[in-house]
């Protein structure tokens, strides 16, 4: 069975992950929304990336909602001493599976109670604050409110450590008066590198990169460069942008989502890729054509 080990290890905060880890995300319905079109299939895509050697999980009470968080728990549960498992907050969905700013006092509380009630879990081991100053992107605004009461939350032992999410830089300097942060999640991918700078500074700081859509998310990334790569080493194209992204930076961990158990395993083998220096080269040209 083919394992993740080659990857390598970062912290979050007193916590060890392997750098390769796996998203939730996609095991909710269409849209992040309802139930799993097969629900069994989405608890063997969990207990396969638990016995490849996962220990990462990303979540979120808000994908379903409630879906994931409730699947991961009857899949895993009780779970391993090793398995870190990472949710957030700040947004909420619409009867119509909108996605909803949930920034007040209230509605944080009751997001961080959410999660640790679904998930079976006493105290949360990260949670990303996602800011929705822009649905779309990083923004600039000040978040010290929503992340103030996440540190109280913390302070009263419901959750270890906090994470931010759809950030800027000033937010996160911002934060890092408030409260440590473990990790940041943002948008970033071999096209997608507007936070090429801010990787760097993190890694600089020890503190976890993790990005999402790293595959491209919704529109799953297409390049020429990507493929022909791909093709000179046997591999698939996501998994050579997935080893790229490990090799991108020490502090970057990856949470590919998937339904399948297939793909899931294609994921984890991007962990055993050899790239190159030539071939890394030449697809750090591929934003620059983006």
């Amino acid at each position: 069975m083919s394992s993740i080990d080659s990857s390598g290890t970062f912290t979050l905060g007193d916590r060890t992950v392997k750098r390769l880890g796996y998203g939730a995300m996609q095991l909710a319905g269409p849209g992040v929304f309802g139930p799993p079109r097969d629900h069994d299939a989405a608890l063997d895509v969990l207990r396969e990336a638990v016995a490849r050697g996962v220990n990462h999980i990303d979540t979120s009470d808000f994908y379903g909602p409630h879906v994931t968080n409730l699947l991961i728990r009857e899949a895993l549960a009780p779970y391993s001493d090793d398995l870190t498992i990472v949710t957030k907050i700040g947004a909420r969905r619409g009867a119509d599976g909108s996605w909803l700013p949930a920034f007040s006092s209230e509605a944080l509380t009751l997001a961080v109670h959410d999660n640790l009630r679904n998930l079976g879990l006493d105290v949360l081991d990260v949670v990303n604050l996602r800011i929705m100053v822009d649905a779309h992107g990083p923004a600039e605004g000040s978040i010290e409110a929503p992340l103030t009461v996440l540190a109280e939350l913390q302070r009263r032992g419901f959750v270890r450590h906090i994470g931010l999410s759809n950030v800027t830089s000033a937010q996160i300097e911002e934060a890092r008066r408030i409260a440590e942060i473990v990790c940041v999640q943002n948008q970033y991918n071999l096209a997608h590198r507007g936070d090429d700078a801010l990787i760097d500074k993190l890694a600089h700081d020890g503190i976890a990169y993790v990005p999402f859509f790293p595959l491209g998310g919704f529109n799953p990334l297409q390049s020429s460069t990507l493929s022909g790569v791909a093709q000179r080493l046997g591999a698939t194209p996501m998994q050579v942008a997935l080893a790229w992204l490990l090799g991108r930076a020490p502090n970057i961990l990856l949470i590919p989502g998937t339904s399948s158990v297939a793909h899931l395993i294609e994921n984890l083998t991007a962990a055993e890729l050899d790239l190159p220096e030539d071939a890394a080269r030449e697809l750090d040209g591929v934003a620059m054509a983006a």
